[in-house]
């Protein structure tokens, strides 16, 4: 094979490190708003088994956060134990198009870099900005493939988002950044077969990629050297993890630096797998229109074949999930819950709650069909069609994720959901306020402290 003369990866560097300081406003707001998300989530876990335990295992001395918890720990620590807690209950953003959650991984290993750093209030910005855009651009290289292999997208773009996210907050120069990625494409991993009893392996993969591309950043900077046809070589990343060839790498290249399409990074209103989320908002409204549950003869919906794997089947397992984690990768479940209890959030995940007999009796009721027309993984979107008892029919749809592009979530609502995660983790209102102004003025410090958010 010839080898380019400019590879990939080279072209992503140059665009990189020539971006401008001052970022377009939807950037700067998206920088902040995933900011404040992963903060939020983080302190909603910090009480968790397994936020517990990855922290005893993981607990080494340093000068770092670990968000909710008294103390300070090394990079890789905090790294790793920031990106479990934001990702651990899988109400953290999104991006359509992908689904990829890149601030459960770019945060954690910014703001880490920041803290053993003595990095800037804008260097945080350049890395979350970067990182959560080189995330999002190689979700278009092989739409569904990935996850069709058998692995975690956010997991394997994540090592490079956060190589990406953390050369950039270091100003790395343009050998070391792309250095950096062929480094983090050899730390990149994380499987699915969390799915198959609801382990919790899915938590921790964002907090795996955070503490890599940090260490990958660090390599690189120090004069090791990555692969620069990570991408387009013969044994390249997407070879790898998508089992595809020949590539077109346009989508990921063209715009890399000017465009952004971090800038509509979603936010989750339901702590669940993403595409879960209309058929939860259909189902609600059903409710809203008069539908009784326990009227419902049966539940048919339509779905997109790329989520049958992950949300649909078993259907037997999807209907009466064995805990609440598993529950969250459930659509029978999401609809259930949707209609029986009107929300989807923290609490609607706990134990007693997956094994109510109501629930599981409601969510055994539903089934799908796969609709070959579904824009996923472009749209996410919902259908719920309800056979009553009495023969009548009702339905409803939904074209779009709410928290979206289309319909995106208020700054006021987001605010909200910062507060209520807060409360879950047992913080006092005037803690979560406290945290919030640092947060608020993080991108004008002089220098980062997060000493507030420790504890």
């Amino acid at each position: 094979m010839t080898l380019p003369k400019v590879s990939v990866s080279e072209e992503l560097a140059a665009a990189f490190c020539a971006v401008q300081p001052a970022l377009p406003v939807a950037v700067t707001r998206m920088c902040d708003a995933v900011l404040m998300d992963v903060a939020g989530l983080c302190v909603a876990a910090r009480h968790t088994a397994y936020v517990r335990s990855a922290l005893q295992a993981t607990a080494e001395p340093g000068a770092c956060t670990v968000i909710g918890h008294a103390g300070s720990f090394n990079v890789a620590t905090a790294a790793l134990c920031n990106g479990t807690a934001a990702h651990g209950e899988d109400y953290d953003d999104t991006f359509e198009g992908g689904p990829v959650h890149a601030g459960a991984v770019i945060i954690p290993a910014v703001l880490a870099a920041a803290e053993q750093h003595g990095l800037a209030g804008c260097d945080v910005e350049r890395g979350v900005a970067i990182g959560c855009e080189v995330m999002c651009r190689l979700c278009l290289v092989s739409p569904k493939r990935v996850h069709k292999a058998g692995f975690h997208p956010t997991a394997v773009f994540g090592a490079l988002g956060a190589a990406a996210g953390v050369s950039s907050a270091l100003r790395l120069n343009e050998t070391q950044w792309f250095n950096a990625l062929g480094i983090a494409g050899s730390m990149a991993s994380g499987i699915i077969e969390y799915l198959a009893e609801g382990a919790w392996t899915k938590r921790m993969h964002p907090g795996w990629a955070a503490q890599s591309g940090y260490r990958a950043a660090r390599m690189a900077r120090a004069g090791f050297t990555g692969p620069r046809t990570l991408f387009d070589g013969e044994h390249g990343f997407f070879h790898a993890f998508a089992n595809s060839n020949g590539c077109d790498f346009g989508a990921m290249l063209d715009g890399a630096g000017k465009e952004w399409l971090a800038g509509d990074i979603a936010f989750k209103p339901y702590a669940c797998g993403t595409m879960a989320h209309p058929y939860i908002d259909c189902a609600r409204r059903l409710v809203a229109e008069g539908v009784v549950p326990g009227d419902v003869a049966s539940i048919e919906c339509k779905t997109a074949e790329g989520i049958v794997h992950r949300l649909w089947e078993p259907l037997e397992a999807k209907q009466a999930p064995p805990n609440g984690y598993a529950a969250k990768f459930s659509v029978p479940y999401a609809i259930a819950v949707g209609m029986l209890r009107g929300d989807a959030g923290l609490m609607d995940y706990e134990e007693a709650v997956v094994h109510d007999p109501a629930v599981r009796a409601l969510a055994g009721k539903v089934r799908y069909v796969v609709d070959p027309d579904n824009p996923y993984p472009r749209r996410f979107t919902g259908h719920v069609r309800v056979t009553l008892k009495s023969g009548e029919v009702r339905e409803a749809s939904q074209g779009h994720f709410r928290g979206g592009c289309d319909e995106p979530m208020s700054a006021e609502a987001l605010e909200s959901k910062f507060t209520a995660n807060c409360a879950y983790g047992g913080w006092s209102d005037d803690r979560a306020l406290a945290a919030l102004a640092l947060l608020r003025g993080l991108r004008e410090a002089s220098s980062v402290d997060l000493a507030v958010l420790r504890g």
